[in-house]
């Protein structure tokens, strides 16, 4: 499968991510955010995350919409930022 990256990175839902996990109430670590989605059979370890965040990793469908779920944002948001 060929991954193409978009202005430099491989999902456009990194910088929202981490911004929703430091807002989060309480604010939840990488460790947190794996815990909560491995809960809900996603497997993806700290530096899954991390590399998320940053841009490295791409991000399947399923794995979109169980971090929307877990952080307790919408789908729209996080894909749109809106």
């Amino acid at each position: 499968m060929k991954i193409y990256w978009y202005e430099g990175s491989k999902n456009i839902i990194g910088n929202r991510v981490r911004e929703a996990r430091i807002k989060h109430t309480p604010p939840l670590t990488q460790e947190n955010l794996s815990a909560k989605l491995e809960l809900m059979n996603i497997k993806l370890d700290r530096i899954s995350i991390s590399r998320i965040e940053s841009g490295d990793r791409f991000v399947s469908d399923y794995e979109v919409v169980a971090i929307s779920k877990a952080l307790n944002v919408t789908l729209d948001w996080l894909l749109l930022g809106r």
